[in-house]
């Protein structure tokens, strides 16, 4: 387990580098990231490349024995490039360029990507015998954004091309009835009809492959000189986030950006916890990954800085990363930038250089990973799964369907009630294996895809318990209405049909469960008929009063579920419980609010982490004395502070 930081040496005196280097040995940091926004810095002018900053960086800090990630800066390209070629400018949906340097780019730029390449090139070419580079980083949060320049309109027009062969399938792909290629357009060509839900989602893959492309462009051409080093892009979740999935295929690693909220939500139904993000990051391709930047101290959200770290949040929120699957984790920064863009994005070390409270919760996070060194040969098994699509994901964004609507949340919802009682969640692709699984969520499986459709009926069939929600099996693969009853594809999988809905957006319903439990439900009410199913749950108001909200069908060997409202938290955490106890899924019972528990094996070892992701202190009992990796004896109890972790070996 590595802890590493983010450090930019061209905002900060050269005085400061052999220092910096000195503390960090001296602290435990074993990797820096360096270069990540420094092209201005390495090309001064056209062709004028000179790498002498990144050459002393790395020859300082591998005297004290710490490696480098090094960054292929092409999500800030230099003033001067911007203003010589205009034309690599994004394009936004109104025909405006859009402001500041950072991912402002469009990849599609031949111009741009020429240049990508060459710094790229010129790179790889001069860092060829440097053994001190430890992995390379390519890009920096890359968003598929809607570009709408000319070069993205007609590369849009041209992949659609080639996905469809010819415009008469083209056109009943989309429901159009176009007479040339050149009339088709990005969505936003189109404000006084609306936006076309197949072309909005043609749109988004064609977005994501574009990011893709490049990516996987820049990786070759490090790989050609570089085949034994790992290459990676780090991610986090934005409103244009490609397609985790593919953007990942072709890479050695995942990585990602995590920054934890610093304000704890009072509201029960708000999940705050990142345990959901860093779960789907082991999922995207069921290895270990890292986290890049890891929340270090205030940030700047929507122009305003954001409170500190609460005591405890810079190592509770790196170790619960680390229990979670992420094996390094490089903290956002080391010091405060004293100008420029990220000047409110503070560091370890503020603008003063005095070690102040973060630090020396920094240099105990240090000291903490030497002993997970444990957890180096486990790994994170699950009984349970839940299945994440950034295709629906993406629609929903257009396609909000009623007031309060959010897919993540429904998906985080379901996660969060499987951690409130200390179970292992994978969160996976939908076309994934599903064998190993007791027990699979699929909320929302608004587009109908025939793999994935057939991948869900074979899990059941072959004695899985599966779990679908409502707005599943709405369109086909082409974002179209299938001419169906909903949940069209599924009817036969759940043994019920919906013969009407109710987008009632924020009021509210009452649905009461078979043993009588009442819970509160908002935004959709699916209205169902069952044939072989039956209900698990049924409305107790309104007009729909005695109808079923929530079925359970059995078929073949497995058993099918469809919950048919959103519903609030505590049915959530009452209907996986029950679901847990049919399916054999091990629960904790008597977990306190806001412990998440995660369990690693190497096969014949049992670690479990406990992790405290609450403002108040928290007592945990155990059955009999258990042993503590962090404090090297026997308890009967854990007393956790806030955000405080700790490991007990089974």
């Amino acid at each position: 387990m590595k802890i590493g930081v983010d450090y930019y040496p061209e905002r900060r005196r050269s005085s400061l580098w052999e220092k910096d280097a000195e503390i960090m040995a001296r602290t435990g940091v074993k990797l820096i990231r360096i270069g990540e926004s420094a092209w201005s810095e390495l090309e001064r002018q056209d062709g004028d490349f000179d790498f002498s900053l990144l050459d002393n960086i790395i020859n300082i800090f591998s005297k004290y024995k710490i490696g480098a990630v090094l960054c292929v800066p092409t999500n800030k390209p230099p003033v001067w490039l911007y203003q010589k070629y205009p034309e690599i400018i994004q394009i936004d949906s109104d025909g405006t360029k859009r402001k500041g340097l950072s991912g402002n780019r469009c990849i599609n730029s031949p111009v741009f990507r020429n240049y990508a390449k060459r710094l790229t090139a010129q790179l790889v070419h001069h860092f060829s015998v440097n053994l001190s580079v430890s992995a390379w980083q390519i890009d920096n949060e890359p968003e598929a954004y809607p570009c709408c320049c000319n070069v993205c309109k007609e590369k849009f027009r041209e992949w659609l091309i080639e996905k469809y062969d010819n415009l008469e399938r083209i056109n009943k792909a989309m429901g159009t009835d176009l007479s040339d290629i050149k009339y088709i357009s990005p969505p936003s060509d189109y404000p006084d009809s609306g936006n076309n839900p197949a072309l909005c989602l043609e749109w988004y893959h064609f977005k994501s492959d574009s990011t893709v492309d490049f990516i996987k462009e820049i990786m070759l051409i490090i790989k050609r000189q570089f085949s034994k080093i790992p290459v990676t892009v780090s991610t986090r979740f934005k409103e244009n986030s490609p397609d985790f999935y593919t953007l990942y295929d072709s890479l050695d690693f995942v990585s990602y950006n995590n920054y934890p909220p610093v304000k704890i939500s009072d509201d029960k139904e708000t999940v705050y916890s990142h345990a959901f993000e860093l779960d789907l990051m082991r999922g995207i391709n069921g290895k270990n990954f890292w986290i890049m930047e890891q929340l270090s101290g205030p940030v700047l959200e929507n122009g305003i800085i954001s409170p500190t770290p609460k005591s405890g949040m810079i190592m509770g929120y790196s170790l619960q990363a680390m229990i979670h699957g992420a094996d390094t984790v490089m903290h956002y920064c080391w010091r405060t930038a004293l100008s420029g863009e990220n000047m409110f994005r503070h560091g370890i070390f503020d603008h003063n250089n005095i070690p102040n409270r973060r630090f020396i919760e920094f240099s105990e996070l240090c000291r903490k990973a030497v002993q997970l060194d444990i957890l180096d040969k486990t790994y994170v098994i699950s009984d349970a799964a839940v299945l994440y699509s950034p295709e629906v994901d993406d629609i929903f964004k257009t396609e909000p369907q009623t007031d309060g609507f959010s897919y993540i949340n429904q998906l985080k919802q379901f996660h969060s009630a499987f951690t409130r009682f200390g179970a292992n969640v994978d969160v996976i692709p939908p076309d994934s294996d599903l064998s190993r699984y007791k027990l699979v969520v699929a909320p929302s499986l608004y587009i109908s895809r025939k793999s994935v459709t057939e991948n869900l009926y074979r899990y059941v069939i072959n004695g899985g318990t599966l779990v679908l929600t409502t707005r599943s099996g709405v369109k086909n693969e082409n974002n179209n209405y299938i001419p169906d009853i909903f949940p069209t594809v599924f009817k036969e999988l759940i043994g019920a049909e919906i013969i009407e809905y109710d987008a009632i957006g924020k009021e509210e319903r009452i649905v009461r469960d078979f043993m009588g439990n009442e819970f509160k439900c908002s935004q959709w009410c699916d209205m169902l008929r069952t044939n072989t199913a039956r209900a698990y749950a049924e409305y107790n108001d309104s007009e729909y009063r005695g109808m079923p909200a929530v079925t359970l069908n059995r078929y073949c060997k497995g058993v099918a579920y469809y919950v048919g409202a959103i519903l609030k938290s505590d049915f959530y955490e009452s209907f996986i419980s029950n679901l847990m106890i049919q399916t054999g899924i091990p629960k904790l019972k008597g977990l306190p609010k806001g412990v998440e528990v995660t369990t690693r094996t190497n096969g014949k070892d049992e670690y479990i982490c406990f992790f405290n992701n609450s403002k108040e202190n928290v007592v945990i009992s155990f059955p009999k004395l258990m042993y503590s990796v962090f404090n090297s004896i026997s308890k009967d109890r854990l007393e956790l502070k806030p955000f405080e972790v700790d490991i007990i070996r089974k």
